[in-house]
């Protein structure tokens, strides 16, 4: 069996949390018990990795160690949750994958996108997401929220331009491949927004399905 793959992006502050558990309420309502995860993170290795792209450190970390770090999470996360659930049939829905890497460590911090490229082959292969919903807000009101909500981290302590770029990114994926992209208005209120989600939804239970 092969299942579907749907990863949920965008720049902080976006609702990617509550709009991924309404997705999965969803499903589950329509019984479909999809498999929840997130990027960095996923499993107790990843997790760790995770703790240490996000901590703030008296040391600057360079890109280049922030994009490995990244991907040495990505591997675990692929091969103990990902590829597994994937391989039984499951639908798996991802907080963030690669293309928040090329949004982040591409379009943030400027690294090359055919270096981000190339990893990304060797670590995935050609696994890509079925679905990817990215949730736009601009840099403003996200950053609001993002304060709103919590202490920041040391992504989400960078500067407007740094997000502006990131954003940016994630909107020039989506056109280039609106195969697999949708682009969801997360400026508005919940209820729009999670409205706005019903058809794709119905879309992964068809997959789910056939």
């Amino acid at each position: 069996m092969s299942g579907v793959f749907v990863t949920l992006e965008g720049p902080e502050g976006a609702g990617k949390s509550t709009n991924l558990a309404y997705i999965a309420d969803a499903l589950r309502a329509a019984g479909c018990e999809p498999v929840l995860t997130r990027e960095p993170g996923g499993t107790p290795i990843a997790e760790q990795v995770r703790g240490v792209l996000l901590a703030h450190h008296e040391e600057p970390m360079a890109d280049d160690a922030e994009l490995l770090l990244v991907f040495a999470a990505r591997a675990q996360h692929l091969d103990r949750v990902i590829r597994p659930a994937l391989a039984a049939g499951r639908v798996v829905i991802s907080d963030r994958f690669t293309d928040a890497t090329y949004a982040y460590q591409g379009g943030g911090r400027g690294i090359d996108q055919t270096r981000i490229a190339e990893l990304e082959q060797w670590t995935q292969g050609d696994l890509r997401p079925d679905l990817t919903l990215i949730l736009d807000v601009p840099v403003e009101v996200g950053m609001q929220r993002a304060r709103a909500r919590s202490a920041l981290d040391r992504f989400e302590s960078e500067q407007q331009t740094f997000f502006e770029a990131v954003r940016s990114s994630y909107l020039t994926r989506a056109a280039m491949a609106p195969e697999r992209y949708v682009v969801v208005d997360a400026s508005t209120d919940l209820a729009q927004v999670q409205q706005s989600l019903q058809p794709f939804i119905d879309q992964l239970l068809e997959c789910w399905r056939a």
